[in-house]
């Protein structure tokens, strides 16, 4: 039998070897995808035998301005400013106008601010721009509502754009275009247009501190949001650095780009089988030489044959806008479900969207009485409200860690008794605890269940856009951490403190269980906190601190309650726990037997076989 020791050692090269298998099969999955690709574009049909001229096209293109002249036309609303170009035939930027950059009041947030090209550019072979000038047909378009573009790329495809903004009432028609590409085939040979795909434009951080893997690339299929962020280029222990991402062929339903708080988002009319491709670049906020990682994207053209002079028109909505999470719901009855994935809440998306929908509407309560400080007041009232949920389970864990408390002078002598056999001292143990009737799990089970709050609740306040711009108290926007000033370069900033503070003395008033060096980790956990979450948005220190105040209050009440007698309970046999506690030590002891006397065992073959008679016939 293999000892303790060599099972973990076992188990950990088998989990090493299983994740090297998986990543490697990824990898060449996903180069075998690439070369299927590769060679469906190269089986383009052979030239028409016919002279080479070019085909009668139904689309009239107009002669562009020279590529020196940037031609820029305006569509707007009264949420955002989106401005186009001739260049690419595209959107240039869009720009908020009731948002701005963190630390400004008149600079409006600008989406594809770093990008190669416009957004709805085309991008042929090898994914490079075709930033070529397009012709602009006024006659076509409307002042601040449409715009009409149309050009001819190099390799005889005309392309006629129209971008129309979305003027329904329904939720989110400000941040909607709509989208109509025709490509018509005016040259001599058939062209495949799975080589094109449109650019959805780039993401990248909106300050310098902003957590990198908070902007990438993502895709919506089969129900289910797939996210890759910046860092997935850099490669890592089980895939090399990555110049380009290409996803599988997929019935991709949307596909876009984002940061923390904002997303482009390109998405079909009819969801067909394709996939997107995505780079990173390294740039320059403003006022700031350190380089940050930015994203861009492109979603493939579904793969067709487009024969000479036919005609092909392709739909899709664009949108540029926040990831507000209520808007985004609520578009699922409009404009088509899985707008609300956008959000990228994760594993604890349940959690998060609930915390959400609760935050909204005690800030819709409390705008009315404190407008400035609503938003601030709204987390505190929900922070309180989640503490109540579980005061239950806090004083049911507070009542048994008391009680565990009591046994700490018959532990230290089972330790003192049992010092050489821990299987025996660990079986001595649970029969204490047995005897007076406590469950050891009773004081860390509402640890667990308040871990998806914690991590839905932190999900919900790191993708809050409603925080952004908002104060409370002496923050002033409490998407960002509360630096009050800076000390030799160092930012100060108050919450974490406080947060840390009522850390220690929650924890000081709580009753410490386990050994010295335990309950050491335990008192050193705030100033471990302290240092991890300093940088973070003053939300999520305002609700830790919160969440602390209310817990010290919680435990001084839990104080006044008379103490929990330790009587031995009537009845009841040995634990499952204890049982299984017996089991090991036994095995152990065999063990330990067959260890010290290898040829020991009883030999139970017989010495001599017994004569089989000798066969007689008749």
């Amino acid at each position: 039998m293999y000892d303790r020791k060599t099972w973990v050692i076992l188990v950990l090269c088998g989990s090493l070897l299983a994740v090297n298998l998986y990543y490697s099969g990824q990898n060449q999955r996903i180069q075998a995808e690439k070369s299927a690709r590769e060679q469906t574009l190269a089986k383009t049909p052979e030239p028409l035998k016919t002279p080479v001229r070019e085909t009668p096209a139904e689309l009239t293109v107009e002669t562009p301005l020279p590529p020196t002249d940037e031609e820029l036309v305006i569509l707007k609303n009264s949420r955002v400013v989106y401005t186009l170009t001739n260049i690419g035939g595209g959107i240039k930027f869009a720009e908020f106008l009731d948002e701005f950059e963190v630390g400004s009041t008149t600079h409006h947030v600008q989406v594809n601010r770093f990008g190669t090209g416009p957004i709805a550019a085309l991008a042929g072979a090898g994914e490079s721009l075709e930033n070529i000038p397009y012709a602009y047909k006024a006659d076509e378009s409307t002042p601040d509502e449409k715009a009409v573009f149309i050009a001819k790329l190099p390799s005889g495809l005309i392309a006629k754009k129209t971008f129309t903004l979305n003027e329904g009432k329904e939720t989110g028609a400000p941040y909607l275009l709509d989208f109509n590409l025709q490509l018509e085939n005016a040259a001599t040979t058939a062209l495949n247009l799975g080589q094109w795909s449109v650019f959805l434009g780039e993401a990248s951080p909106l300050y310098q501190a902003e957590v990198a893997q908070q902007t990438g690339f993502f895709w919506r299929k089969d129900g289910g949001i797939n996210f890759k962020d910046g860092s997935t280029f850099k490669g890592g222990m089980f895939g090399a650095a990555k110049s380009t991402i290409t996803s599988p062929e997929e019935a991709v339903q949307y596909a876009g780009v984002t940061n923390q708080f904002f997303a482009t988002v390109l998405r079909p009319s009819d969801p067909a089988i394709t996939s997107m491709w995505a780079r990173s670049a390294q740039v320059s906020l403003p006022n700031d030489t350190r380089a940050v990682t930015s994203v861009m994207a492109g979603l493939h053209l579904p793969a067709a044959t487009l024969q000479p002079a036919e005609l092909k028109t392709l739909s899709y909505r664009i949108f540029i806008g926040p990831k507000h999470n209520p808007l985004l719901r609520k578009m699922d009855a409009s404009w088509g479900e899985g707008w609300g994935d956008v959000m990228q809440y994760g594993w604890f998306g349940l959690v998060s969207r609930t915390l959400n929908f609760l935050l909204n509407l005690y800030h819709s309560w409390l705008d009315g009485i404190a407008k400035n400080w609503s938003w601030g007041l709204a987390i505190i009232l929900l922070t309180i409200t989640v503490r109540a949920v579980i005061w239950p389970l806090h004083a049911k864990s507070t009542h048994t860690m008391k009680r565990m408390s009591k046994l700490q002078p018959e532990m230290a002598k089972l330790k003192e008794k049992y010092a050489d056999d821990p299987n025996k001292l660990n079986t001595e143990t649970m029969g204490l605890y047995r005897k007076y009737g406590i469950n050891p799990l009773g004081g860390c089970l509402p640890m667990f269940i308040q871990i998806p709050i914690f991590f839905g609740f932190y999900r919900m306040l790191q993708y809050a856009v409603e925080l952004r711009g908002q104060g409370f108290l002496w923050v002033d926007d409490l998407s960002q951490p509360d630096t009050l000033a800076y000390i030799s370069g160092v930012p100060i900033n108050l919450l974490p403190v406080v947060m840390a503070i009522s850390s220690f003395l929650q924890i000081k008033m709580t009753p410490m269980t386990g050994d010295k060096m335990q309950q050491k980790i335990i008192m050193f956990m705030p100033f471990m906190f302290f240092f991890f979450c300093y940088n973070f948005a003053s939300a999520l220190a305002l609700y830790w601190t919160t969440q602390n105040i209310f817990s010290i209050g919680q435990t001084w009440l839990m104080s006044k309650v008379p103490e929990p007698e330790l009587t031995p309970v009537k009845g009841g046999g040995k634990s499952w726990v204890q049982r299984m506690a017996e089991r090991q030590t036994e095995l152990q002891k065999v063990r330990q037997q067959r260890a010290a006397h290898p040829g020991g065992l009883r030999d139970v073959t017989p010495d001599n076989k017994k004569k089989r008679p000798p066969r007689t016939g008749g």
